[in-house]
């Protein structure tokens, strides 16, 4: 269960943010949403421990996220940016990143994610011929991969066309659907099926 009471955000002398409260369980889909600015992509970086909150904590399974490094074993962050590079294939770029973040995955792993999300021919393509849906799929097939109860995805759906959305809705609720958790930003109207949906919204 991950909780957040009275958090706040400030971004130099301005103040993004304040007392924001969440709960989130098994199966619970909290959606943010807001303009560009209004704090959401720092509210899913400080969930995930990338910054600190100006006030307020946050807590997994009861205890602080700072002190628990259960919870970053339990978390698969994906960030606005592809976090990519231009120069290695798909499948380097899937294999590094899942290194980098705890886990690693064999070729074969690799191939079948990248396969599944819709780059079957592509994986050894060099990213930077990638169009950006494509290298958008790079980055999200980690998720097919990924362990973790807990997703927070900031614009995952940026630059996907329409299949590609289906396909990570249904991805999205599968995973919801096994008792996982997910924490998303995007501005497409989106229905996600949910045994629990929460939303916040920030104004500009």
């Amino acid at each position: 269960m991950l909780e957040a009471r009275q958090l706040a955000c400030m971004r130099g002398d301005r103040l993004l943010f304040s007392e924001i409260d969440l709960h989130l369980e098994a199966g619970g889909l909290l959606h943010v949403r807001g303009p560009n600015g209004s704090g959401k992509s720092s509210l899913l970086r400080m969930l995930c421990g990338l910054i600190l909150p100006e006030a307020g904590d946050i807590t997994w399974q009861g205890q602080n996220i700072r002190k628990n490094e259960d919870y970053f074993r339990s978390l698969t962050y994906l960030g606005h940016q592809n976090g990519i590079k231009e120069e290695l294939s798909a499948i380097e770029n899937l294999r590094i990143t899942c290194g980098l973040a705890g886990f690693d995955i064999d070729e074969r792993t690799a191939f079948d994610a990248l396969e599944r999300i819709g780059l079957e021919g592509r994986e050894a393509l060099p990213a930077k011929v990638l169009s950006q849906g494509q290298r958008r799929r790079v980055m999200l097939a980690r998720l097919l991969v990924a362990e973790t109860p807990l997703w927070i995805l900031d614009e995952p759906l940026v630059a996907l066309d329409t299949d590609a959305i289906g396909f990570m809705r249904s991805l999205f609720e599968l995973h919801l659907e096994k008792g996982g958790m997910m924490i998303l930003t995007t501005h497409q109207e989106l229905e996600i099926a949910a045994l629990t949906t929460r939303e916040i919204r920030f104004n500009s």
